[in-house]
Formats: C-alpha cells, structure tokens, sequence
C-alpha cells in the first residue's frame, strides 16, 4: 500500500500536466508527453526529498532542480523552447492553495495567520524560483563555454 504514497501523485501530476499542455497548445504527442514527464519526475523528487530534508520548501527546491534540468536537456534534444517544457511542469508545484489561505486570512482580519501563510507561500515560490534560475544559469554558462571552444562568439564583440 505504500508504494501508491508515489505512484498516485506522480500519476496525478503526469495527467495534470497534460490537460496544461493541451491548455498551453503544445504540439505533438511526444510534447505533451515530455511535458507531462517532466511534471511526474518534479513530484517524485518532490516526495523522494520529504524523507530526507522535512521541509515543503526544501523539497520544492529539488524538484524545481529536476525539473529545470529535465526541461534544459528535453529542450535541446529537440530543438524547441524550454519556457514551453518548463511552464507546463511546473503547474502541479504552484503553491495555489497557499495563495488561496493567505487571501483568505487577510479577508477575514486575521493577520498572524495570513502573515504566517504568506510567508511560507512566498517561501515555496521563491524556492522554485531559485530552482529555476540556478539550472538555467549553468545551462547558459555549459552553452557559453562549448561556443567559445568552438570558436563561435557567445556576444557582440568588435
């Protein structure tokens, strides 16, 4: 029975992603695939990481880590934009319920509750964000690098 703890919410992600992709007009089956892939692969770090780190935060870091690197390496394999990989994936880690509780306690008065979900909110999207910025960053710096080995020029220099 346990092993359905990973399976169930892999496969609920994988499903979601693709009704994003259909949403977000991704072409092509394999497309949609890749994208549904990358969004089951970032729940599966996800609730790999929960064991190990103990923290919702730490553990939407990895699986932004995965996920960049998924949509990096699915993105040059076949030529596309990695924002069309990368967006699609990472819909089931939205931190929307967060959004919605924070909302929801500022409206009804109660500020210690929404300052405390606004805070773990903006906690879990900064750590996808950084996530993302950090793979994307050393995508760029490996791409830079094999273009000056080629001796292609990576900028405008006179």
């Amino acid at each position: 029975m346990e092993e359905f703890t990973y399976y169930l919410p892999c496969i609920y992600a994988f499903l979601a992603c693709i009704g994003f992709s259909l949403l977000f007009n991704i072409h092509g089956a394999a497309g949609m695939l890749i994208c549904a892939g990358g969004g089951a692969l970032g729940w599966l770090v996800y609730l790999l990481a929960a064991p190990l780190v103990h923290s919702d935060i730490i553990q939407s870091f990895f699986a932004a880590l995965a996920i960049s690197a998924w949509s990096e390496i699915m993105a040059r394999l076949r030529r596309c934009p990695v924002t069309s990989y990368l967006l699609v994936a990472l819909f089931p880690l939205v931190p929307g319920g967060g959004i919605y509780y924070t909302m929801e306690h500022a409206m009804s008065g109660e500020t210690s509750l929404f300052l405390e979900s606004l805070l773990h909110t903006l906690g879990l999207a900064g750590a996808l964000a950084v996530g993302v910025l950090m793979v994307a960053s050393l995508a760029r710096l490996v791409t830079n690098y094999q273009n000056h080995r080629r001796g292609l020029s990576g900028g405008k220099h006179p």
